[in-house]
């Protein structure tokens, strides 16, 4: 498809192709932020199992368990923006090793927790620590790779993030399983320990020192407005939507034009800050790009579909077909499967097929939860788990080929010194969207479950609304093919 031009007054694709001198250790230290990648990222949907071993342990209520698992993903979304300015600005390789002590800090405190109110506090803190990494990864992947390699890294990525979310159930039911009901669910953090620490020694060797340069022309010009501006803006749209079954009455979704507003507010203040000759938070002229622009918007339907699937199934599972939480993961593994394998093969074929390899993707999920939906209807009883191996498999073999290829175009004609905040603007669109999804699908699930007291029909109908989402995202990237097309036909 064609490509716009990089944005006016920065350093264009050519330029970064010209300057770059491919470093010996890159896949060493991909290997590394992969490593960190995934485990930032498992905690997002590994505390998922173990909330009943928690509400047992420390005695906490609906609302603290709610917190344990929305306020990771607010803090974690709150910061990626911040985060990758940050990166961009005073060097990735040290943002990214200040994440990565903060998140190993927080898991211990997790671990180690007497009380409710502690957990919380402690993810709070462990969403910060993983959102001031995620962005760091991509953008030193912007910077260390170029091409093909580029593509290939990205899908490497893509796959670390469909098998952290899938693995998830599967790895905190089997720590469950090891430790026992009672303290198991420590281990969900403390696992994170050795990790971080094996983690950081080797990024300290491996991460190469090209990626702790700074931007010393805007290093004092981070834009203190415009991050207030952006985190109470993301703040207002995501507190109704993670608090959605805490918070009674409606009065909670005014939140959401406020948030609007703030983010109006957030753009035209950019605007301005450019003006002046500073460097923005956020260069809005990215989004003059169109491959960047709809990546973002695909990213953000997308995960209001693709992360609601745990949800929902971890819910039917365990407390409908009354499935332990290590039966409920080996559920999802063929999701796992599926997208890790897809992403790899994606990522070195999208930068020659492009978005259709997305759109088919997207196709492919879709017949897997319709598939899923179908299996569910037909078999319920306690055989219904091996009735969904094949539509998830299919709905991971099609995730698979739908985030990091996705990230890799609409990063594709982004300037490398910009790589960690665009990255970050990318992976907050798509935290909203997860919040998004699992508020609206957890509605209709909830409704339905109240309604008619049967989990299959509850499930069919949250299935039904996170297919709404994905349909979308296959509209936008059909959208983008057909305007390519018709682009590279005006061209010629």
């Amino acid at each position: 498809m064609a490509q716009q031009p990089a944005p006016a007054g920065r350093a264009g694709a050519k330029s970064d192709e010209d300057a770059y001198t491919p470093d010996p250790r890159r896949w060493k230290a991909l290997s590394v932020c992969l490593l960190v990648g995934f485990m930032s990222l498992l905690d997002v949907s590994i505390v998922n199992v173990a909330l009943p071993a928690i509400e047992r342990g420390l005695g906490a209520t609906e609302s603290a368990l709610s917190w344990v698992v929305s306020g990771y993903a607010l803090t974690f979304g709150l910061v990626l923006v911040p985060s990758g300015r940050i990166g961009d600005a005073l060097g990735r390789r040290t943002a990214f090793l200040g994440g990565l002590v903060l998140f190993t800090v927080a898991s211990m405190a997790c671990g180690f927790a007497q009380g409710s109110g502690w957990l919380v506090g402690a993810r709070l803190l462990q969403g910060v620590g993983g959102g001031l990494v995620m962005p760091q990864i991509s953008g030193m992947i912007q910077q260390l790779f170029r091409g093909a390699e580029r593509g290939k890294a990205f899908g490497m990525l893509g796959s670390t993030i469909g098998l952290s979310t899938a693995v998830g159930p599967l790895l905190g039911g089997l720590l469950i399983q090891v430790f026992g009901a009672g303290e198991g669910w420590r281990w969900v953090f403390f696992v994170n320990l050795p990790i971080g620490i094996i983690a950081f020694l080797l990024a300290l060797r491996l991460v190469p020192r090209a990626c702790a340069e700074r931007d010393t022309e805007h290093r004092h010009t981070l834009d203190p407005f415009g991050v207030l501006l952006l985190g109470a803006g993301v703040l207002s749209v995501m507190l109704p939507l993670v608090q959605e079954r805490q918070w009674p009455g409606q009065g909670k979704w005014l939140l959401i034009p406020l948030g609007a507003l703030l983010l109006g507010g957030f753009v035209w203040w950019e605007r301005i800050y450019l003006r002046r000759g500073s460097e923005p938070l956020v260069d809005l002229r990215l989004f003059r790009d169109r491959s960047y622009s709809l990546g973002a918007l695909l990213g953000l339907v997308y995960f209001a579909g693709f992360t609601t699937i745990f949800f929902i199934f971890t819910l039917f599972l365990q407390n409908g077909m009354r499935y332990t939480a290590l039966q409920a993961g080996l559920t999802l593994t063929p999701f796992a499967i599926g997208s890790a394998v897809s992403a790899a093969v994606g990522g070195r074929f999208i930068t020659r097929v492009g978005r259709p390899l997305i759109a088919v993707g997207l196709l492919l999920v879709l017949i897997g939860l319709g598939g899923a939906a179908l299996a569910v209807h037909e078999v319920q009883n306690s055989s219904v788990g091996w009735s969904l191996a094949a539509p998830m498999l299919c709905a991971g073999l099609g995730s698979g080929l739908v985030i990091s290829p996705n990230q890799t175009l609409a990063l594709r004609s982004v300037p490398v010194a910009q790589g960690g905040a665009a990255g970050g603007v990318i992976q907050t669109g798509q935290r909203i969207g997860a919040a998004a999804g699992i508020a609206a699908v957890g509605a209709v699930f909830f409704a339905w479950l109240a309604s008619s007291h049967n989990w299959a029909t509850a499930l069919d109908y949250g299935l039904l609304t996170a297919v709404c989402f994905v349909a979308m995202a296959l509209a936008v990237a059909v959208a983008d093919v057909v305007y390519g097309r018709r682009a590279a036909r005006r061209e010629a």
